[in-house]
């Protein structure tokens, strides 16, 4: 059952205070970047078989995984906004990563703070400025690094030596033991850099799964036969788009000075490498020079090209993913130490999903399923049932509410999501949302993907991407997980208008009003030169 909150009252100059004297529960927020579901074990996914993340699965197994949880925008920055203030990215002001937070506005961790919560945030923060809200915090600044990060704190730039992972566990630790305030519930927001990219492992896991082919996604050699041009005109392919040096490490070395292969190239791995330590650059040249070397006498073209670039980003990825996974261990273990473990709601989940040369891609963005969905376990003692699995449509819109009804906080009524608490209990009685609102709007901008909102219910989903007149796909998620079928020309007529309204009904519910005018056609052909209205 869930905690009772009781109150006593004391008079402080003159007026009534609200003292708080109770039991109710701690959060502990384990927040990483880029982290797809179907690179934790627990979701049963085509990489499971590499057993990645043995303690998010052993969280799985003590509380609830939500198999149908989503983003509102698969973008880092908007993400995390959505987050913070329980609005989506029309509502909080955060609608692409070029945006910055306005702090100033109501925020589920102040909201916290006044109902008596003490909070942190350690780690990504990703919204610019400095962090409201918050007791204590350091973050870093922008992506940060993953080596020898730097961090913003209230007295200004600190570096911190060795991988970002253990870092920002070691300050969310620290905090837990030494600068909690011990009579107060806490708020606890521990959020990782990894794996997002350039997918730079920690040394001790430099030489994990040398001995092994990662299995492939059915769909790495998806040619989007069947989607708009939208997809056919994208930045983010693992063939054409992934650079092998500066993203997959081949040769690279801090004085390395080659030309990238793309426009808006990250170079953050090379950056990064300039501020590493003899030691650890020893340990990099000595885990990558042979693999190197077997690369240049292999002399790979074509198809064979692009699985081996698969398979070194993809064990990167993966290497980044062991160490979020270590630190998830860590995390409870001290909690265990402490004596908090049966008191802490324990949230794991990311900001969204991510491509694993799914449909031959890295990175995020689109509307499809892989990037779309987010990981999200909770573990509640004494709520939740241990081992349990949720199938409901939840977004994360829904967490700034979950985590104030946790609290016995009031909810405000202008925030747009739904409290998960009814899911966790098991006692929500019919549907908790017959369909999930998604926009985004990153156009033009790195890796090209077009602007573009939609619907998805438990079997459909419509997208438009507007900026393109009547660019739109509809897939049947039920006969096509994969979506490699776009129906929307050959589907029962009454079903396409069905989704549209349900759609438009969506917009107007979240009084979406930021759709814009589409290009003129000079335009469309300049983006999309097979264009033709």
């Amino acid at each position: 059952m869930r905690k009772i909150l009781s109150l006593t009252f004391a008079l402080f100059a003159g007026f009534a205070l609200p003292v708080f004297s109770d039991d109710r529960p701690n959060i502990l927020f384990i927040f990483s970047d880029d982290h797809a579901p179907h690179a934790i074990g627990a979701y049963d996914g085509w990489l499971k078989s590499v057993n990645p993340t043995p303690n998010i699965d052993k969280l799985a197994a003590e509380g609830m995984l939500f198999q149908n949880s989503f983003c509102t925008n698969s973008i880092c920055g908007p993400s995390r906004a959505v987050i913070q203030t329980g609005k989506h990215s029309h509502k909080n002001g955060f609608m692409n990563n070029g945006n910055s937070f306005n702090w100033d506005q109501q925020t589920f961790p102040k909201l916290l703070q006044a109902s008596g919560y003490q909070t942190a945030i350690y780690g990504k923060s990703h919204l610019k400025g400095k962090p409201q809200g918050f007791d204590d915090w350091m973050v870093l600044p922008g992506q940060g690094l993953y080596y020898n990060p730097d961090f913003i704190t209230p007295d200004g730039r600190k570096r911190i030596d060795g991988h970002s992972t253990d870092v920002v566990t070691e300050l969310a630790t620290s905090w837990l033991k030494e600068e909690r305030e011990k009579e107060k519930p806490f708020m606890l927001m521990v959020q990782y850099k990894a794996p997002h990219r350039n997918w730079m492992p920690a040394e001790r896991y430099l030489h994990l799964y040398d001995d092994i082919e990662m299995p492939e996604p059915p769909t790495l050699f998806d040619k989007w036969e069947d989607n708009t041009l939208a997809a056919k005109y994208n930045e983010l392919e693992i063939d054409r788009h992934m650079d092998i040096n500066y993203d997959l490490f081949l040769d690279l070395t801090p004085d390395y000075d080659q030309p990238a292969s793309q426009k808006r190239q990250d170079r953050s791995a090379w950056n990064n490498m300039k501020r590493m330590s003899e030691a650890q650059l020893t340990a990099w040249r000595d885990a990558y020079g042979p693999k190197d070397e077997a690369f240049h006498a292999a002399d790979l073209s074509g198809d064979d090209l692009v699985r081996w670039k698969y398979q070194r980003y993809a064990k990167n990825y993966l290497r980044c993913v062991k160490g979020v996974d270590d630190n998830v261990g860590n995390l409870m273990a001290t909690l265990e130490e402490l004596g908090l473990d049966e008191n802490t709601v324990v949230i794991y989940s990311s900001d969204q999903g991510f491509y694993i040369g799914d449909h031959g891609w890295y990175d995020k963005r689109w509307m499809y399923e892989e990037s779309l969905k987010m990981p999200l376990v909770i573990k509640w003692p004494g709520v939740t049932k241990p081992g349990s699995v949720n199938t409901e449509l939840v977004q994360n819109l829904d967490y700034a509410s979950t985590f104030l009804d946790i609290a016995n906080a009031r909810i405000p009524n202008d925030l747009q999501g739904q409290s998960l608490i009814p899911l966790l209990q098991g006692t929500q009685e019919g549907d908790f949302r017959e369909a999930i609102y998604y926009h985004y709007y990153e156009y033009p901008s790195v890796h090209m993907v077009p602007r573009h909102y939609g619907i998805r219910t438990d079997r459909y989903k419509l997208m438009k991407f507007y900026q393109f007149g009547e660019q739109w796909e509809l897939y049947d998620l039920q006969e096509d997980p994969d979506e490699l079928t776009n129906i929307y020309e050959t589907a029962d007529p009454a079903l396409v208008a069905e989704m549209k309204k349900k759609l438009e009904d969506l917009r107007l519910h979240y009084e979406d009003d930021s759709h814009e005018a589409e290009y003129s056609l000079e335009k469309k052909k300049e983006f999309w030169p097979e264009y033709s209205e």
